[in-house]
């Protein structure tokens, strides 16, 4: 149906696109070099699931960063 597609197009839309930058960054790096992947963010599990390169998800990744900065400062 309509809305099963939609939703498909844009899952399979985003993973491509994430797919692509780490395309785009391995390139711009040694080509022996082999980044290692961390997912982030509220979505982060479910675009890990269709991208083999992500080895780790971390969906509080950026609020323990921002709790590491505020403690630096204090």
């Amino acid at each position: 149906n309509t809305i099963d597609a939609m939703q498909s197009g844009i899952y399979w839309g985003y993973v491509a696109m994430i797919d692509g930058l780490l395309d785009k960054i391995t390139q711009e790096l040694d080509s022996e070099m082999d980044p290692y992947v961390i997912a982030t963010g509220g979505l982060a599990k479910l675009f890990a699931e269709g991208i083999p390169r992500i080895k780790n998800v971390d969906e509080d990744l950026t609020l323990k960063g921002l709790v590491t900065i505020y403690e630096m400062n204090q």
